[in-house]
């Protein structure tokens, strides 16, 4: 059974489908859709819909708790990881690494193949050696290599 914050991610990006990548959401609305708070919606949103993975979100104050959601129109693939390349900070972990490869998969940057070697390579599991305060800037360091050396090859 899928977690609650994968489902309404789920519904989410079915909604911006529908919709020709953009939407306007209630949170109240859809988090009663979902039986869950309006801030779980919230929460779904800020981790999962970030420009870093191609959105742009919006609150609208006094709207009811409504929030526009716009898919950033398609790169070409070589385009697209450099905005993300440019977009990365210093640090990352393991789950918005997941993430990043989850929209690459979307949006045809990467085969699921390659996705699952990148995934493998910057693990937890990966990493055990690594001191834990040094992980995630660990973690990007190769994130961020790789993403390179898929530009230039």
């Amino acid at each position: 059974m899928a977690r609650l914050v994968d489902v309404i991610e789920m519904m989410i990006k079915e909604m911006l489908d529908e919709n020709d990548g953009a939407a306007v959401i209630n949170r109240s609305d859809l988090a009663e859709r979902v039986n869950c708070v309006p801030s779980q919606i919230t929460y779904v949103i800020s981790t999962r819909f970030t420009n870093g993975q191609g959105y742009i979100v919006e609150s609208r104050r006094g709207g009811g708790g409504q929030i526009r959601i716009s898919r950033v129109q398609r790169m070409p693939g070589t385009s697209y990881l450099m905005h993300t390349i440019n977009s990365l900070g210093d640090t990352l972990s393991q789950q918005q690494a997941e993430i990043f490869l989850l929209n690459f998969i979307d949006y045809g940057v990467i085969s699921q193949e390659t996705a699952r070697l990148m995934k493998a390579a910057i693990s937890d599991r990966a990493l055990s050696g690594i001191d834990v305060d040094k992980k995630a800037t660990v973690r990007m360091d190769i994130f961020k290599n790789m993403l390179i050396s898929l530009i230039t090859t």
